[in-house]
């Protein structure tokens, strides 16, 4: 009975490696799919090379001219952004809102609290406690370590997202940090009554940690967008295709298990790397069949953009996509990020189809990007003697388009757009 329990346990943490491995590869675009594999085979001499390098750079050739990122003066996420874009995948009272954003900026750029928990209370005349649970739930956003206070805690935040955890490690890294620094396993095995391989593999685990998660959300200028599939008109029907470079077909070596007389160690060795590449293969897959749920639903919903245009764009929320595909509000924010599609109108972030909505005196809902739109096609065809003000363009909305807004989100679209004020737009025009 003892070593088929031993044998079910480590069944089972692998299973959960398999799991965060797809979870992380669902958050690469391709190319850093592709890069992430070809790391992989330096340390696997079954995996032959996987090159779409060449694909890649053909596709950059002979599409110098066809980007036109949708979104207007579409702005990158800064760290602060992506957190808070998190919150809606946490069980949180309305109330505390407010109290995780404060939490969320008070976060330097390496994603540790840069503030004490008593000066935050003080800061928004709370309970200690209510600051307290606000730091529970920022602790709970990706990636793990986030809004840690010390080195140690930011490692166990991420530890106990392991199967493997064990609880002692944080006593390990409060009192006794000097022996992981030097590795001493022997030390760690007989203070914890551990063997000396469990201690020499929460070495390893807690040396694989970032020190830094805030760095894992850096704001990052790719050098060039590369799409993820295609979606185009053909015989009057919506269709999506999928570049190559999506779903990276790896090629296994055989020939290190043919022929030849391997020893216990060596072929032991050999079957790891063959799951390995199992895993991996699954993760690919999950990524690649997630992917393509979304897009699906996306061409769906927004059927009548892809038909007329952006005016006819339509608010989209990650919950009504997730509950389409069946998965965790989560899981559709990863499978999206930094991701791109190519359609006849321009190369857009996949983001770019969910878009809040304002809802019209009819009880219909527009999105805001539509509205956006509708706001610079007025300032552009306006009388340019006598510019449109803010709350005539809020009366223009509503009498020809029956969508009532407020002045004061007429104007923060416009400052979004870039566009001036009517006074400074007449004054341009006067001065001009």
């Amino acid at each position: 009975m003892e070593p088929r329990l031993i044998q079910e346990q480590r069944l089972e943490w692998k299973m959960n490696q398999s799991l965060l491995q797809s979870l992380q590869i669902l958050q690469f675009s391709s190319v850093e799919l592709i890069d992430y594999i070809k790391e992989v085979s330096k340390e696997n001499p079954l995996i032959e090379e996987v090159n779409f390098d060449y694909d890649i750079s053909r596709y950059k050739a002979g599409n110098t001219d066809d980007f036109s990122i949708g979104e207007i003066n579409q702005a990158e996420e800064t760290m602060y952004d992506q957190l808070r874009n998190q919150l809606y995948t946490l069980n949180v009272r309305k109330e505390l809102i407010p109290v995780i954003e404060f939490g969320i900026d008070s976060l330097n750029e390496d994603g540790y609290l840069d503030i004490d928990v008593d000066i935050w209370s003080e800061k928004l005349e709370i309970p200690r406690e209510t600051a307290e649970e606000a730091l529970g739930k920022i602790q709970q956003l990706d990636p793990p370590g986030i809004g840690a206070r010390t080195l140690g805690e930011c490692i166990v935040l991420q530890l106990r997202q392991k199967e493997s955890y064990q609880p002692f490690v944080e006593e390990l890294l409060a009192e006794h940090l000097v022996w992981v620094a030097e590795e001493n396993s022997k030390d760690i095995a007989e203070h914890y009554s551990v063997s000396i391989e469990e201690a020499a593999g929460i070495i390893e685990q807690i040396k694989s940690c970032h020190p830094k998660p805030g760095h894992l959300l850096e704001t990052r200028q790719p050098d060039y967008i590369i799409p993820e599939a295609s979606i185009y008109k053909e015989a009057g029907t919506w269709k999506i295709s999928f570049f190559k470079w999506n779903s990276p077909d790896i090629k296994v070596n055989n020939g290190y298990m043919e022929g030849a007389e391997l020893d216990k160690e060596a072929a032991s060795y050999l079957r790891e790397k063959y799951k390995q590449i199992d895993w991996l293969k699954q993760a690919i897959s999950y990524r690649t069949n997630t992917l393509e749920q979304i897009i699906h639903v996306i061409v769906e919903k927004q059927y009548m953009y892809f038909e007329h245009g952006a005016f006819m764009l339509r608010p989209l929320t990650l919950r009504e996509i997730a509950e389409e595909v069946g998965v965790h509000i989560s899981t559709v924010s990863r499978a999206i990020n930094n991701k791109y599609v190519q359609t006849n109108q321009g190369v857009f972030p996949i983001k770019f189809f969910l878009q809040s909505g304002i809802r019209q005196s009819n009880g219909k809902q527009t999105s805001s990007f539509a509205v956006k739109k509708m706001i610079q096609e007025f300032v552009q065809h306006e009388d340019k003697a006598k510019p449109l003000s803010d709350e005539s363009i809020r009366r223009k909305l509503e009498d020809e388009f029956n969508i009532s807004v407020a002045r004061r989100t007429v104007m923060k679209y416009r400052k979004q757009l870039k566009i001036p004020s009517s006074v400074k737009r007449k004054e341009r025009k006067e001065n001009g």
